[in-house]
């Protein structure tokens, strides 16, 4: 057996290294939406996912993991967590061997953990980004991510990862199927629903006018960065590193995670030309995400043939989702409802199937995470309407947020063309 100092740094290094991975989507979230929309915006896509990034690192130091981990139950938290490292790891840092059998009993390195979960918090936040894209004033989507990484996703955390309600009832989500993702695309669905469509993309008989990919090369190797940074989302939430026992769980998930997202890419492929009329590349792409998104509730299962089936399901939601939505005329830039929201709650039930939960436990806490999410995201999201206001001006939405709100475009070489409008 590996010995306790051992298990500490194996441990520790893990969180920061699977950390790393999972900060790494960002890029991924950054290429895919900067590419899937047109050129016009691809530079406010840009400011706001480094933006989201450093707002929930910050929000997520001084409030939101108080919330979560520190004093479960109490809205505000205990806020110790905000002295850092404690007094013995400060004095094992200072060289105070003494220290040293204390700090290594607790089997990791405190601000590793909170690393690890802070980037988590970037990801839920990241698909709201896309959902919205191309009409929403950038002040506004700050405030926005500022609340959900600060209040909203930690409450749900604190229900389940940090030991609240949810998570003693049984409650089972290996990596964040619903708590990461389905958070994430219950405020993006809250969010597009009071914000509503981009100008020109639905006509008056109900014609969806074709809003392609400006760069598909971009959005491809969005969704390459993203099933590379899953490896660090889904393996390092066996949360350790330190035994064998750790090494061959983290490696099944890693094999179940990339069967799934392969899974994913052939079955939404394959349905596409049924459900939307061609093979289409974007739901190929979406459908990766989709695999992805499905398998991180449970990706232990042994039985790696699961895997496929989980992720192959996935996919064809994700599918069929994207034309839902559009027959519903909700507007979803990048198809982030479809491939987090309702391929996570796919996946957070298919936990039954070879994980080990209990249907109507993992129904519960899709049913509570869903309502809570969407109602407080539904009321933030007003609430700022009827403040800063949520959408950017028609003027400026024709143009382009790049030139209309950022002053600089992404591709300054190109002329672009005035758009049609007219129905």
């Amino acid at each position: 057996m590996v010995d306790l100092p051992s298990q500490f740094v194996f441990n520790t290094f893990a969180f920061l290294i699977w950390g790393a991975l999972v900060m790494w989507m960002c890029a991924g979230f950054t290429m895919l939406e900067s590419g899937a929309v047109r050129t016009k915006n691809a530079s406010m896509i840009c400011l706001k996912n480094i933006g989201i990034y450093s707002i929930a690192g910050l929000a997520y130091f001084f409030i939101g993991y108080n919330i979560m981990y520190v004093d479960v139950g109490n809205l505000f938290g205990a806020f110790e967590f905000l002295y850092g490292p404690s007094g013995d790891e400060k004095a094992l840092v200072d060289e105070n061997f003494d220290a040293a059998a204390s700090v290594v009993e607790t089997g990791f390195a405190k601000m590793s953990q909170w690393f690890f979960q802070m980037v988590f918090v970037a990801t839920a936040a990241s698909i709201v980004s896309g959902a919205i894209a191309e009409r929403i004033k950038m002040e506004a989507f700050f405030v926005f991510t500022l609340v959900l990484t600060a209040f909203i996703y930690p409450i749900v955390g604190a229900w389940t990862w940090g030991g609240g309600w949810l998570a003693k009832e049984g409650f089972q989500d290996f990596a964040g199927s619903t708590i990461v993702h389905g958070t994430g695309g219950w405020a993006a669905l809250a969010g597009v629903l009071v914000i509503g469509p981009r100008l020109g993309k639905f006509k008056k008989d109900g014609a969806v006018r074709p809003t392609p990919p400006s760069n598909v090369l971009v959005v491809t190797l969005g969704v390459f960065i993203l099933w590379f940074g899953w490896f660090g989302f889904n393996g390092g939430s066996q949360l350790a590193l330190g035994t064998p026992r750790d090494a061959v769980v983290m490696t099944i998930v890693l094999v179940n995670t990339n069967l799934a997202a392969a899974a994913g890419v052939i079955a939404a492929l394959a349905v596409s030309r049924q459900v939307l009329g061609r093979i289409d590349l974007f739901a190929g792409l979406n459908g990766a995400i989709a695999g992805l998104v499905a398998i991180t509730a449970g990706p232990t299962m042994v039985d790696h043939w699961w895997a496929v089936v989980i992720g192959a399901v996935g996919g064809v939601v994700c599918t069929v989702g994207i034309k839902a939505l559009e027959m519903r005329r909700i507007d979803d830039v990048v198809g982030a409802i479809p491939a987090h929201l309702l391929s996570g709650i796919w996946g957070t039930l298919a936990v039954t199937i070879a994980a080990g939960g209990r249907f109507h436990i993992q129904l519960l806490g899709i049913v509570s995470v869903g309502a809570f999410v969407f109602i407080a995201s539904y009321i933030v999201w007003k609430a700022i309407d009827a403040t800063l206001g949520l959408r950017v001006s028609e003027e400026v939405e024709r143009m382009g947020q790049d030139a209309g709100e950022l002053g600089i475009e992404a591709y300054p070489e190109f002329v672009l063309m005035p758009e049609p409008y007219d129905d």
